[in-house]
């Protein structure tokens, strides 16, 4: 899939693809102003507040410093069968942001279009789970104190100003779960500055920041952090225990009662094991698989009932495989392995190419049989049924295939 702002990142941070993902502090520009705002604006995203029900953490409000309590900012709108539900309280919204504050919208790639497909494409080019948070901070609101988050972040500033600091590390690759506290900031300064409309900053994991409006009166900013949730060898390690409940020598109870020579037996035969495990199941096949069994993301269930299918698009959360045969192609995606006929590869290729597919075009290019293909596809959960709200996510910063 090629997405512009994954072209207009590398682009702005001087990267060649991935790989620089976390390692070191990077800063650009994006030149297109009408990608940052075709991303996402301030009223985009107060409409889309105001029209779904949310709830705190998801949702959250900051003013001076301080966390808001969910009754500032929330209504509980009660049906005629008295079910509450907790919606925004737009007018309550509106005062908040007049005087200065923080909306802090987690995860707002579950609720748009946009930022699905932009969070889906940056899985596809990093090979690694991605979610969008959002933040408006209006007039002189401060924001968080230094912190450090868990993860790696690609951070858009979409509209006005915002004053950051960030610092080195205090402790190296830092984790949520972790053996130490990590709770003293570094006091390496990295960068300090404002980011504007366009620019793009990377702050890898464990690098202390803060961003803040204090001290600049009337105006606002709003930008997107996009976070990376990579792997670790502790992932690894964690997912090798599940691995282990195959061999029976794991699944004994460990000796406490034994004499001192067969609690040795059993250590030895628990660390000869545990050598073979760690041979079998490297790191690679850990990515590799964990790739290939992530489910396909959330998407409209096709129903015929509703009419044909007319346009699909691919919804894995990763790329699909696509492995050629002698006679027949394999495709290895979501958890599946499909099977398919040598002469439908041109049909694969595109369906499964990321971009947006129109049926009665792509059978102009890879013959009629690209709707019965695109067909199984669907029901096997690789591809979805284009939307008109689903098309919205792409347009203008994905090609139709």
């Amino acid at each position: 899939m090629e997405h512009r702002l994954v072209r207009a990142v590398e682009e702005a941070l001087g990267w060649d693809g991935p790989a620089p993902l976390g390692k070191d502090f990077a800063r650009g520009s994006i030149g297109d102003p009408q990608l940052v705002t075709r991303l996402l604006t301030p009223a985009r995203l107060l409409d889309m507040v105001m029209r779904r029900s949310l709830a705190n953490p998801q949702f959250r409000f900051f003013k001076g410093g301080e966390e808001l309590h969910p009754d500032a900012y929330l209504d509980r709108q009660v049906t005629p069968r008295g079910q509450a539900i907790p919606m925004a309280g737009m007018r309550r919204v509106g005062s908040l942001l007049r005087e200065g504050a923080t909306l802090v919208l987690d995860q707002s790639n579950v609720f748009d279009p946009t930022m699905e497909v932009t969070c889906r494409a940056l899985q596809w080019w990093s090979r690694e789970h991605v979610q969008a948070n959002v933040y408006l901070t209006t007039n002189d609101a401060s924001g968080f104190d230094l912190h450090w988050d868990d993860h790696d972040v690609l951070i858009v500033q979409l509209a006005g100003e915002k004053q950051w600091e960030v610092r080195g590390t205090s402790r190296p690759v830092p984790m949520f779960r972790d053996a130490e506290r990590n709770n003293t900031p570094s006091e390496e300064i990295v960068w300090t500055g404002t980011m504007k409309a366009g620019d793009v900053m990377h702050i890898p994991r464990g690098y202390w920041h803060a961003a803040t409006r204090a001290g600049r009166g009337g105006g606002h900013s709003t930008h997107v952090t996009f976070g990376f949730a990579k792997r670790t060898a502790v992932s690894w390690l964690t997912w090798l225990a599940d691995w282990s409940r195959q061999e029976e020598v794991f699944r004994h109870d460990l000796d406490r009662w034994g004499s001192p020579e067969e609690q040795q037996v059993q250590e030895r035969r628990l660390t000869d094991a545990a050598s073979r495990l760690l041979d079998a199941r490297g790191p690679a096949e850990f990515l590799r698989l964990r790739e290939r069994e992530a489910p396909s993301g959330r998407h409209v269930p096709f129903l015929e009932i509703f009419g044909p299918l007319e346009a699909v698009v691919c919804v894995s959360e990763f790329p699909p495989l696509i492995q050629e045969e002698q006679e027949t192609v394999t495709v290895v995606a979501a958890g599946k392995k499909l099977t398919f006929a040598s002469k439908a590869l041109p049909g694969l290729r595109l369906l499964l190419s990321g971009h947006p597919v129109q049926l009665d075009e792509a059978a102009q290019v890879v013959g009629a049989e690209v709707g019965a293909l695109a067909k199984i596809l669907v029901e096997e959960e690789l591809c979805a049924s284009l939307t008109p709200e689903l098309s919205s996510g792409y347009t203008d910063l994905v090609m139709s295939a």
